[in-house]
């Protein structure tokens, strides 16, 4: 049986065991899958353990994404990008890191039957949840992706590094107190609006759909939506999006969502 895990602190709300048990089945793959609550101060002890007792490949969610990615010996291109790693395994005695948030957004939009190809997308927000779907989404076939945020230095460094590993698709910035044009999507990658400090969606902004990135929670960005009778989804699916990337990674195999029901 093959042995997996999620690592993150704190850990038990986390649904992903329940994810990949429904793709084991449907695959028949053997595994077990585990939550693991790693101590804030010793993350790096709890990854050498894991994979020391026999444990093939780790999930990793907050707060160790950073730390993850500077544990790494191998990287793939998204995970340099995104500066952050949620996927782990153990290859040539190397340990080898991945980031699967971005393409799990891209499938969760895929799946939507959202269009991403010629796209112009906004993303609200430039912190760590924005520099993991960039590249993906701009490997996807957005035209150009501009990032809002409210310190717009933060997001014009976020553009510098990035575009390093983006050639065909145009990154811009916005400051958050100036959202305006048409855009296909508008993404929510800041927390803002599940604490009550909700970003004001101006009328000199338009978009044909809306993506919040958290689930389980309520949104005044999708609740904003809504009132334009705009199409909006959660980050749910994204969720399972990174899940099934990840499981991919570790054993080569695709889960076929479109016969999952996760609610």
């Amino acid at each position: 049986m093959k042995k997996f895990a999620v690592v993150g602190n704190p850990i038990a709300h986390s649904r992903s065991p329940e994810i990949h048990v429904a793709f084991a089945k449907q695959t028949q793959i053997d595994l077990s899958y585990d939550r693991i609550l790693a101590p804030l101060n010793d993350f790096a002890s709890t990854i050498k353990n894991f994979f020391a007792q026999g444990g093939v490949g780790l999930n990793i969610t907050v707060p160790f994404k950073e730390e993850a990615f500077a544990l790494c010996d191998v990287l793939t291109e998204r995970a340099k990008a995104a500066r952050a790693v949620n996927t782990l395994w153990i290859q040539d005695d190397q340990l080898h890191g991945d980031n699967t948030d971005g393409a799990g957004l891209v499938n969760a939009i895929t799946a939507l039957t959202w269009s991403l190809n010629n796209s112009r997308i906004l993303i609200l927000g430039a912190g760590g949840a924005t520099r993991g779907v960039v590249l993906p989404l701009a490997s996807a076939g957005a035209t150009e992706i501009v990032i809002a945020n409210r310190t717009l230095a933060r997001a014009k460094s976020l553009v510098d590094d990035l575009s390093v590993f983006i050639k065909n698709t145009k990154l811009n910035v916005t400051a958050l107190d100036q959202l305006a044009g048409h855009f296909d999507i508008v993404i929510n990658a800041t927390s803002a609006s599940l604490s009550g400090e909700g970003i004001v969606l101006p009328d000199t902004l338009t978009f044909d759909y809306a993506y919040e990135m958290a689930y389980g929670k309520p949104s005044s960005f999708i609740d904003q939506a809504k009132k334009r009778a705009v199409p909006t989804a959660d980050g749910l699916g994204m969720l399972i999006g990174q899940a099934a990337e990840a499981f991919y990674v570790w054993n080569g195999v695709r889960p076929d969502l479109s016969i999952l029901n996760f609610q």
